[in-house]
């Protein structure tokens, strides 16, 4: 399973992202995606989740700024970033949970978010 992260980069506070991850090598539709993001010197956190039918988890801070999506039919899961701040800078990474087949990680973009 490979996944590839792309769309990061720098914007100004209160400005938008969206990034996409194109998934290859599994069955997408029956995959629990999610994005993780890693600031400097912070552990990797959850940022959001979708199971294969489309229910979604958010992170509490994150909730109503940030919307996860998926197009199975383009293997892709996105990250909507609204209302960017400063402290959302960091890496951020696919992430997908292919079930006995194991888990695994893309190699992350980067999101900076200058004040």
């Amino acid at each position: 399973v490979q996944l590839q992260a792309s769309g990061g980069g720098l914007v100004q506070a209160g400005g938008s992202l969206r990034l996409s991850c194109l998934a290859s090598g599994s069955i997408f539709s029956r995959n629990d995606m999610a994005w993780y993001r890693q600031a400097p010197g912070n552990r990797r956190d959850l940022v959001a989740a979708i199971t294969p039918g489309g229910s979604t988890n958010y992170a509490d801070l994150l909730k109503g700024r940030f919307t996860i999506s998926r197009d199975n039919a383009k293997n892709t899961v996105y990250l909507q970033m609204n209302s960017l701040k400063p402290e959302d800078t960091a890496v951020y990474y696919c992430y997908a949970d292919v079930g006995p087949h194991g888990t695994y990680w893309g190699h992350g973009t980067l999101v900076t978010v200058s004040s």
